[in-house]
């Protein structure tokens, strides 16, 4: 068996993968984001999850083979390079958790990790030309061509969420102003409808709640339009460069899918002739939902 890691941006999620690839076990552990350096508690909070996971299950340490590690942001040789939502620059990962656990630790990006197992197992079986986007906390992305991979040499490569798509706008974590990420995300999605309705720090699936209970309220109608036109504008530009058959959106995104994915397909489609009108790609929800990421990130 194999353990899978999937980092976020308040919460770390487990798996054990069996010899089958098949997701047995699920577990999840939260912590609590400072705005400062997280490396310290990313790790310690990986370290508890795992031997919490194992002494509950009475999984013998024997039988794993390996630890596999998503992490959002960017990522070389066992290393996160930098990770701007977690304040992480420089941190190896794979050196620190060799410590404690004597065992292969491999180490990915987690749009890359999850891409993988969708490609694999889920919505994108069938593409040979595809773009898999995680919408979370972040942006990240992963573009499959030929049906295969494209991988930088240096680094996990693919920061979509980074392309500027409003000169001069909000400013992003990663210090340059104007970022897909800075207006596409869920997080930046919940955060202005708490603000704009000034509701307390609730999380993603009350925020759900509150957007069906008020459908018909025109502040809010005009919150979900923006954020589509915003996230229409990011993935327009992918589909020009790319020319992918099918964009599978990952993450958070798909907790919201009956809310925002036919307002984005509709948006798509009325700016078609921005791009080639006869590849005019699908939109569709990660099979393997949140779960992508820890499955993915025991495969190669």
């Amino acid at each position: 068996m194999k353990i899978g890691i999937d980092v976020g941006g308040s919460h770390i999620g487990l798996g054990i993968i069996n010899e089958n690839e098949n997701l047995v076990l699920k577990n999840e552990m939260d912590y609590l984001f400072n705005n400062e350096d997280m490396s310290q508690i990313v790790i310690d909070t990986i370290i508890r999850l795992i031997y919490k996971t194992i002494k509950e299950n009475k999984i013998n340490t024997n039988e794993i083979e390996s630890i596999g590690i998503a992490f959002p942001g960017t990522v070389s040789n066992g290393i996160v390079v930098k990770a701007e939502n977690l304040g992480i620059k420089n941190l190896n990962i794979e050196r620190e958790l060799k410590k404690v656990f004597n065992i292969p630790i491999f180490l990915q990006n987690d749009a890359k990790c999850a891409a993988i197992a969708e490609k694999k197992l889920g919505s994108l079986k069938q593409y040979d030309d595809a773009i898999f986007l995680i919408i979370g906390t972040g942006v990240g992305g992963a573009v499959f061509l030929n049906g295969g991979l494209l991988k930088p040499k240096r680094y996990s490569g693919f920061e979509v969420g980074h392309m500027v798509i409003q000169k001069d706008g909000k400013k992003c974590n990663c210090g340059r102003k104007g970022c897909f990420e800075a207006y596409a995300s869920i997080r930046r999605f919940k955060e202005t409808i708490q603000k704009e309705f000034d509701l307390p720090d609730i999380d993603g699936k009350n925020i759900k709640e509150f957007i069906v209970k008020n459908s018909d309220n025109k502040k809010l109608e005009n919150i979900i339009n923006t954020y589509i036109e915003y996230l229409s504008m990011g993935i327009a530009n992918l589909i020009n460069i790319f020319e992918p058959e099918v964009i599978s959106i990952g993450g958070s995104f798909a907790h919201y899918e009956e809310i925002l994915l036919g307002r984005l397909e509709k948006k798509i489609l009325e700016k078609k002739e921005l791009y080639n009108k006869d590849t005019i790609p699908k939109i569709v929800v990660a099979e393997l939902k949140n779960d992508a990421g820890i499955i993915g990130a025991v495969m190669k």
